[in-house]
């Protein structure tokens, strides 16, 4: 960016013209040192046109962003609530994203120092990811959620709003995409996801095994879940159980469990009436290493109409499972998904 004071230029100036004057005297004088009728001058605008534009001096940094987070905030207060609250805060933030072009706030980003603005940045910042945090957090409270996990949530997606703008701005906002960023910054968020309040705290499947040993094996080893207790008594009684990630219960109708065999199976592993189906990041991989742990392949896997990767097979102490990885898909197709499975 040239530091040359522009001779000029037109009377009838845009925002970006006199964002563009502005950054200029910050990294020639300083933020503290360039006042508002300087940023005019160079713009070769009056103090008023100024303000036609900005509320104040940051807000030549903030003014692209601060939309943006206003439809954020409009919007995720307007949700019907019909989407899960999760889905519904990742689909508005991922929106913030969308078509932002670089600007004054990404110049600023990468030269704060330079400009004298680190502490003022530092500062704008955090009240930009507290609204982000207090739009989600209501959003998740209105899902479901207690109060604190809904905070705690709306804090990790103020963060992942903030840190993935910043780390787009590092890596040359011209060059990059902030939509990327984000969608990685979303993935982090979204492991910090609040259950809804109610009085059951967690979801504990119990199976009878014969034979002990092999099945602990195969659930702890070759499926993987992390043994979380262990506990002996007498007569040779023992129990372990073994952490499973995100627990739901998903109840179907007759219809639906007829719908999910025709789609997951060939028509010859129907359903049990109680079926455990783990999440995990291959379906291929994960069902070579079950099969040669001793499982029974029941189905191979196939794709789903909710985008995700199934096979089904009969693990240990007779249960049943299905294994299911994942596809990618946009927050509108999760959400189908989520509504159907």
């Amino acid at each position: 960016m040239s530091t040359e004071p522009r001779a000029g230029r037109p009377k009838a100036s845009s925002r970006e013209n006199i964002a563009e004057a502005a950054c200029e005297l910050f990294l020639e004088q300083g933020y503290e040192q360039t006042s508002i009728v300087d940023i005019a001058n160079r713009a070769g605008v009056s103090r008023s046109s100024f303000f036609n534009y900005f509320a104040s001096k940051s807000d030549v940094l903030w003014a692209g962003l601060d939309e943006r987070l206003a439809v954020f905030e409009e919007r995720l207060a307007a949700d019907d609530e019909g989407m899960d609250a999760a889905a519904a805060v990742r689909r508005e933030s991922e929106a913030v994203a969308r078509d932002f072009a670089p600007d004054s706030l990404a110049l600023g980003i990468v030269n704060a120092v330079a400009m004298g603005i680190a502490a003022e940045y530092e500062r704008d910042a955090a009240l930009r990811r507290a609204r982000v945090a207090r739009a989600a957090a209501a959003r998740f409270a209105r899902g479901g959620a207690d109060r604190v996990r809904a905070e705690v949530a709306g804090a990790a997606w103020g963060g992942a709003v903030l840190a993935a703008i910043e780390a787009w701005a590092h890596d040359g906002a011209g060059r990059t995409s902030l939509p990327r960023f984000l969608a990685r910054a979303a993935d982090a968020a979204e492991a910090v996801r609040p259950q809804p309040g109610g009085e059951v705290r967690q979801l504990r499947v119990v199976a009878r095994a014969e034979d002990f040993e092999d099945a602990l094996g195969f659930y702890r080893d070759v499926i993987g879940m992390p043994q979380a207790e262990a506990y002996e008594a007498e007569g040779g009684a023992r129990v372990v159980i073994l952490e499973a990630g995100r627990a739901t219960l998903e109840l179907s109708n007759p219809a639906q469990v007829a719908f999910i065999d025709r789609v997951e199976t060939d028509g010859d592993a129907p359903s049990d009436p109680i079926r455990l189906a783990f999440e995990v990041d291959d379906t291929a991989a994960a069902t070579a290493r079950a099969t040669d742990g001793g499982a029974m392949l029941e189905a191979s896997a196939r794709e789903t109409p909710w985008r995700s990767l199934n096979a089904r097979l009969r693990g240990p102490a007779g249960v049943q499972l299905t294994l299911f990885q994942e596809l990618a898909a946009s927050v509108v197709e999760r959400a189908q998904r989520d509504e159907t499975q």
